[in-house]
């Protein structure tokens, strides 16, 4: 039998990690790990899933959908109300762009740092 892989870590690519720590922290309810720092910033999931918001100089933000800068990748998040998880991430400062794909199924948003993620329902 080949070996499983697990995941276990997500990092994501920032100008500034506490700030995108904060938006995610907020909007997950996950810890900040106490081994933070300024250029690398942890959330403690549970399980073992730990997501990294590590700093990165002349970040360049995804330009989705437009792909002259990749998203390189998006988290998707379950919520049993779209509108309520809308005005959730809205509200700590993530932008809704004007290309919506999913219909009424999902929902693309920015983070603060630009990175595309989808909220879908449960």
């Amino acid at each position: 039998m080949p070996p499983q892989l697990k995941l276990t870590a997500i990092t994501l690519d920032c100008p500034d990690p506490w700030i995108l720590a904060a938006f995610y922290q907020q909007a997950t309810g996950l810890d900040i790990d106490a081994k933070s720092d300024d250029d690398f910033v942890g959330l403690l999931g549970e399980g073992e899933l730990f997501i990294g918001l590590q700093r990165v100089d002349d970040y360049q933000a995804p330009s989705w959908p437009d792909q002259r800068v990749p998203q390189q990748l998006h988290l998707d998040f379950a919520v049993d109300d779209l509108d309520e998880a809308e005005a959730l991430v809205l509200g700590l400062g993530a932008t809704k762009p004007e290309t919506q794909p999913g219909s009424d199924r999902w929902r693309v948003f920015l983070d603060p740092a630009g990175h595309p993620f989808c909220l879908a329902r449960s």
